[in-house]
């Protein structure tokens, strides 16, 4: 291995001994109670090495939700992945939600504790809440677009039909009357009083509304 090699890997080491300090940390504690030099004494990467990694406090705290954000939706996704039938798959996520809760130690969720610090000063920890919320939304939604009995086609009803396939009935009077007043003997041709389709005629579907 050469020292460029080594180099790196000591680097990506240190990154992770860091994380994990402060994810403890950070998660236990609250962010703005905790500062640099507690992520050092815990994590034993020196301030000099701290710094180099996370020239600013707010990086760290953005790689940590960034990393938590991964693992946290991994191990959610294992847990639903253990099941088949569509609609289990959704229960699935509410019963994986309850086992997070009773886990010694749980504090509520990350993002929105790291949002309630830090949500009206940094722009970088408020993309990060928003990105692991639309992500469970997204994943959410489409476990329950899957469970979703597709509705059979429902072919166009053709112009100046009705809903029975019945073609609108217009008498003389009644042409006489759309074109003008009564007895002027101005007449308008069907395609002047039948309706004009303003569309294809087709049923869009409901759309379902972390």
């Amino acid at each position: 291995m050469d020292s460029t090699a080594a180099r790196e890997q000591a680097l990506a080491a240190a990154r992770e001994q860091a994380l994990d300090a402060a994810e403890e940390l950070f998660y236990a504690r609250g962010i703005q109670t905790v500062g640099m030099d507690d992520i050092r004494g815990a994590s034993g990467v020196s301030l000099k090495r701290l710094y180099q990694l996370f020239p600013a406090k707010e990086l760290l705290v953005e790689a940590y939700l960034e990393r938590r954000d991964v693992r946290w939706r991994q191990r959610l996704a294992e847990h639903v992945d253990g099941y088949e039938e569509p609609g289990r798959r959704i229960l699935a996520v509410f019963e994986w939600l309850g086992q997070w809760f009773a886990e010694p130690g749980f504090r509520g969720c990350a993002w929105i504790n790291s949002y309630g610090e830090l949500g009206a000063t940094s722009p970088r920890v408020v993309a990060q809440v928003r990105g692991h919320k639309g992500a469970f939304k997204d994943y959410l939604g489409g476990l329950v677009t899957d469970s979703t009995p597709r509705r059979p086609h429902r072919p166009a009803v053709p112009a100046g039909r009705g809903r029975h396939g019945h073609r609108g009935h217009h008498t003389k009077h009644g042409a006489g009357r759309a074109g003008g007043r009564r007895g002027t003997g101005t007449r308008r041709g069907p395609a002047a009083i039948e309706p004009t389709p303003d569309g294809d005629g087709g049923l869009a579907p409901a759309v379902p509304a972390q």
